[in-house]
């Protein structure tokens, strides 16, 4: 039964994604919580405005509920899920990163707030969210300390201890990297359906990790992060019905952070999400390039617009970018299942 688990949660998680759309999306149009397309993006996008925007909400009630569905389905027959949430330092773990999942996307939910409501349209100013990621993350990594966290894992090298020596850069690097990848799985959705279809397979590709290390909790929190994806494409797809906005964008920076940390092996998070990591630099680099030369490298940054303005559909880079994400996966998982 404990291997149905997750296949349950991500089931319980899509039907709830999927089904709150329904009585959601015209609730956010009855509010003109209309998104706002800023003349900078390509000017296709136009015909988009209006779009309601806001419905990560949609993903996180399907995570949160996927999970508790889960949880009581383990009690009910004393799984090992159950068990793994009795003791130890797992059960911190996953709170957690829960929890700063929640952070994340309460940042993005004001800004979306600021942007929609107020009508200010580029929301919380980078210094605010700046400084607020930061808190979010530094509260994160300090629960892991307290909480017993001692060792990360590298490929082929195996767990080495973070509690001392140069072990201790773990924790200064950590801080940076999670900033980096939660700003950029932000800046992934930028197309419909794009977000959400990479994370979809970053959720599988840990869904099968967690599961090879033992790690319950982590499991059932991706598996029920891949099946709010699924029901969120539903409403997502080209021509998007909704927008998930920073608030859905951020929760699933902070998700895949929350998974990758919880199963101890927050470095595959270079490989598995690699196409979050090329759309930052992408604009990273436009930026420096920019303002040093007066030149740009891409016709358009983040680099997903790069392609749109060389001819590519956005049903094309969907898929091309999952396909990326899922060879890198494909490699991730051998990692862990002939080096662990």
């Amino acid at each position: 039964m404990d291997n149905y688990i997750p296949i349950f949660a991500a089931l319980i998680s899509f039907a709830v994604t999927a089904i709150i759309g329904i009585p959601f999306i015209p609730f956010l149009k009855k509010l003109k919580y209309g998104q706002t397309i800023l003349d900078e993006g390509p000017k296709w996008h136009k015909e988009k405005e209006g779009t309601p925007t806001m419905g990560g909400i949609m993903i996180v009630c399907g995570v949160i509920i996927g999970l508790l569905a889960a949880v009581v389905l383990s009690l009910s027959f004393n799984g090992s899920l159950s068990k793994e949430l009795s003791y130890g330092i797992k059960p911190i773990v996953l709170i957690a990163g829960i929890i700063f999942a929640l952070m994340c996307s309460a940042i993005g939910l004001m800004d979306d707030y600021i942007k929609v409501v107020k009508k200010r349209n580029l929301g919380l100013t980078a210094k605010q969210k700046t400084i607020l990621q930061l808190l979010a993350t530094v509260a994160y990594l300090a629960t892991l300390a307290i909480g017993g966290v001692n060792t990360t894992w590298l490929p082929y090298v195996g767990d080495i201890n973070i509690t001392h020596g140069f072990g201790l850069l773990f924790w200064p690097i950590s801080l940076i990297f999670i900033y980096y990848i939660v700003n950029a799985v932000n800046l992934t959705d930028g197309v419909d359906g794009l977000a959400s279809c990479i994370t979809l397979v970053v959720a599988c590709a840990f869904m099968l990790i967690c599961t090879r290390v033992s790690n319950a909790g982590m499991a059932c929190l991706s598996a029920a992060l891949g099946g709010a994806c699924v029901g969120f494409i539903l409403w997502n797809a080209k021509p998007a019905k909704v927008f998930m906005g920073d608030t859905g964008s951020m929760f699933l920076g902070g998700m895949v952070v929350a998974i990758a940390f919880g199963c101890g092996k927050p470095v595959l998070l270079i490989p598995i999400g690699i196409v979050y990591i090329c759309e930052a630099l992408s604009v990273v680099l436009q930026v420096f390039w920019f303002k040093t030369t007066g030149k740009r490298i891409f016709k358009m940054s983040p680099i997903h617009h790069h392609f749109e303005m060389s001819g590519w559909s956005e049903d094309k880079i969907c898929l091309v970018f999952s396909l990326v994400t899922l060879i890198f996966s494909i490699i991730s998982i051998m990692c862990v299942y002939f080096a662990w």
